[in-house]
């Protein structure tokens, strides 16, 4: 029996470049929802939603909120909800990925009263305010993965690849329990990486599907619990179950690049961000304080434009390397690691991620207790950043 079963319409690309010369039967538009409100005309609801999901789209200027009734989608710069989806009780959805701008999501029903059963993936056109298809399988969905021409659903031992235009399985992959759901997939038109656990503890399967290649790295002893690529993917950080160090990986040769700490204590790692040019590595943790480290990557080899960025040939930005590196292989590699040049603290246990501003040295915090937070970092200095705004998103009388 299939591990997956679609029933759909089919869907125009949402690439704008998609030139496809004979495209696909058009859904017939759906009467408005009553549900659906928007920034101005919004409906009143007595108490805030709960809070079920949370992620950044492709270029981190927009976010999307999944709750117990249905999904928000919010502007970061400047801050602003841009449109919700209440669906009332019954409208719970665990998972929801935007597709950079455009009006194409998909989503995932979730939590004590889902919309939809947690085995479908829906794909929602909010120009018609409906669903125009879904993906089934045969186990519950644990995450999804956008692309301009591929739609990644993630199961708890399998990945499968489908066409975005026409929703065909491109490709299967097996992989290690996989109960979070990970899967990164590269983000810039006509090349398509995707990182993913492989089939041992502590190993990512990185596939370069340009060349057809599959790279194999073993990135930590324990289990993987959280990894990121870059929007090119030809860079990879990944994190283990031990959450002390933080690794950066050369995606193509699978070489160890650079290492950075973390902590001393064990913690869980919640979201690893690049920043645009891969100078910087934002990392949030149960621990309460979101590190941003300095990353020394060649960026010449890896052809990325960092001749904005005015600290990158900085010889006096901060490196936090400890000052008794010069007593390195005496004493224990705790002592000679790199440690973040700036921090944000922030409630500890509560799951945050992050990402990086558009504005220069800047990070974008989001919480599962609704808290936006956008703070800045001394590209020279270091330190305790600043915290230039922060909002509760989810209150139901805030005005933006």
């Amino acid at each position: 029996m299939s591990d997956t079963q679609q029933t759909l319409m089919p869907l125009h690309s949402p690439d704008p470049d998609d030139n496809d010369e004979s495209p696909p039967n058009q859904p017939q538009p759906a009467s408005p929802d009553p549900t659906r409100t928007g920034t101005g005309t919004r409906t009143a609801i007595a108490t805030a939603p709960s809070l079920l999901h949370l992620s950044f789209n492709q270029d981190s200027g927009c976010f999307a909120a999944g709750t117990d009734r249905g999904f928000r989608i919010y502007n970061c710069d400047p801050f602003r909800e841009i449109f919700r989806r209440d669906f009332g009780p019954g409208g719970g959805t665990s998972l929801v990925h935007m597709l950079f701008r455009c009006n194409i999501l998909a989503f995932v029903g979730g939590g004590p009263d889902p919309r939809h059963p947690p085995n479908k993936v829906m794909i929602w056109d909010d120009h018609q305010s409906r669903c125009i298809g879904e993906l089934s399988f045969r186990s519950e969905v644990k995450g999804v993965c956008l692309r301009r021409d591929r739609i990644v659903v993630v199961l708890a031992h399998k990945i499968f690849v489908y066409n975005f235009a026409d929703l065909k399985v491109l490709h299967q992959i097996e992989t290690i329990a996989n109960p979070k759901g990970l899967c990164e997939v590269s983000h810039l038109s006509g090349t398509m990486v995707l990182a993913c656990p492989g089939l041992q503890k502590g190993q990512v399967r990185v596939e370069h599907y340009a060349s057809k290649r599959t790279k194999f790295i073993m990135a930590h002893d324990s289990r993987i619990a959280c990894f990121s690529l870059t929007q090119d993917g030809r860079l990879l950080a990944t994190a283990s179950s031990k959450g002390t160090l933080v690794r950066v990986f050369n995606t193509l040769d699978g070489s160890l690049l650079q290492e950075v700490r973390r902590g001393a204590d064990r913690a869980e790692i919640y979201s690893l961000a690049f920043s645009p040019t891969a100078q910087w590595l934002a990392v949030s943790s149960d621990k309460g304080t979101v590190h941003v480290f300095n990353l020394k990557v060649d960026s010449g080899l890896l052809g990325l434009d960092r001749s904005n960025s005015s600290s990158e040939s900085n010889p006096s930005s901060p490196t936090a390397v400890s000052s008794l590196k010069f007593m390195k292989g005496v004493l224990p590699k705790y002592f000679s690691s790199e440690w973040s040049v700036a921090q944000f603290r922030l409630q500890e246990g509560l799951q945050h991620i992050v990402a990086f501003g558009h504005q220069k040295n800047t990070i974008v915090i989001l919480g599962m207790d609704g808290s936006f937070y956008r703070c800045q970092f001394d590209s020279a200095n270091g330190g305790e950043m600043t915290q230039l705004e922060y909002y509760n998103f989810l209150k139901t009388d805030e005005t933006f």
